[in-house]
């Protein structure tokens, strides 16, 4: 990019003035700096302000009018965290000759503004005198929303872990203290609500590293052929088995379905989940769905999809687009609100789709969609 003067536009903002002899300006292309979505600022040679778009308006509160043509110092007023003038600090016109940017990091303008702030010194030889001086600006507001998360999971992670290990710990202690006083049955109930416990802890460890991988994009997808009408079999069995009536759940397995390759482990856990939550927080009939369909995935053409839905109250419309959100939870639900944010991670690692709606008897109804991905030398 090149800027190296200024022409008046309507909005006064200084749109800069470049020569079209020079590529990859932004005029070249037809853009202008106010169309950019981050905060521009270009000073010339003598370090005065020649650009300075609506960006760096909104971001900085200060207008354009009062810093076109004035010395980047004085319109752009920035000091460290420390209250040290920043560009006195890096001195960008009369610095090291080798120097040729600033790496972002967080400044104030009066007030206690902060901005995110990096810079580009622009010289038209390696170690010149430095031509512009570019400078972005970016709002701090997406940063502290990802910072408000973090601290929300800490929150939430700390409260979850707490009361289990205190369990344990209580339990633990009683019996260790005073064994010989209790019976076998006492005993024995003591140490399958330690067991229980352990594993609920257990769990919440699982569902952290999960969130970990989706948002770094490292959750690895094992394929294996996986029967999927037959995991959905086994979770109805250990429903029923564990005292829920057989007659709840109705499994319909729409033939025939294409061969479906995925990871076993994590559509159980999808599975586990979207089952477990129309148990637990619907009522009436539990219907699952499994059919052909079309593949989410390009360049294929058939995929499966699991329908699961209850007859409960269902989710809010105006909840819809919050529930695979972290932390959600509808009305009366208990837990940490990350399982349907991993099952959705899950669900998109093997290039499906997940949605959420009504169902017809009126409870909530998922469906999700994973494409075959039989392997090449299958196909």
């Amino acid at each position: 990019m090149s800027v190296v003067g200024t022409s008046t536009a309507p909005g006064g903002r200084g749109v800069p003035r470049t020569p079209a002899s020079r590529p990859g300006d932004l005029t070249e292309f037809g853009i202008d700096p106010d169309d950019l979505p981050d905060g521009l600022v270009v000073a010339d040679e003598d370090g005065r302000v020649v650009c300075f778009n609506a960006a760096a308006e909104r971001i900085s509160a200060i207008r354009a009018t009062d810093a076109l043509g004035r010395p980047l110092e004085r319109a752009l007023p920035l000091e460290d965290l420390e209250g040290r003038r920043w560009w006195q600090l890096t001195d960008p016109y009369g610095g090291l000759a080798i120097r040729v940017r600033q790496p972002e990091r967080n400044l104030l303008l009066p007030g206690g503004r902060e901005v995110l702030v990096s810079a580009r010194y622009v010289r038209e030889e390696p170690t010149g005198p430095v031509r512009r001086v570019v400078v972005t600006l970016r709002d701090t507001e997406a940063r502290r929303r990802t910072e408000r998360s973090h601290a929300e999971l800490i929150a939430t992670v700390a409260h979850e872990l707490r009361s289990p290990l205190t369990s344990v710990k209580g339990f633990t202690a009683t019996l260790l203290a005073k064994w010989e006083r209790f019976t076998d049955d006492q005993k024995r109930l003591m140490l399958e609500t330690v067991d229980a416990d352990a594993d609920r802890v257990t769990r919440l460890i699982a569902e952290l590293l999960d969130i970990s991988r989706i948002d770094s994009g490292r959750l690895e997808v094992r394929r294996q052929p996986v029967d999927i009408g037959a995991a959905v079999g086994r979770h109805i069995q250990a429903y029923v088995a564990a005292g829920q009536p057989a007659d709840r759940f109705l499994l319909r397995i729409e033939q025939p379905l294409p061969a479906l390759w995925a990871d076993p482990d994590k559509v159980d856990q999808v599975l586990s989940n979207l089952i477990e939550n129309a148990v637990r927080h619907g009522e009436g009939t539990v219907t699952i769905d499994v059919t052909p369909s079309a593949s989410p995935r390009e360049g294929e053409e058939t995929g499966t999809s699991v329908t699961v839905s209850d007859e409960g109250p269902g989710i809010p419309e105006e909840s819809m687009n919050r529930v695979f959100t972290r932390f959600w939870r509808g009305s009366k639900r208990g837990g940490t609100g990350l399982g349907l944010y991993i099952v959705k991670g899950i669900v998109e690692a093997h290039g499906g789709t997940i949605t959420v709606g009504r169902a017809p008897g009126g409870g909530a109804e998922f469906r999700f969609t994973l494409p075959v991905s039989v392997p090449a030398y299958l196909a």
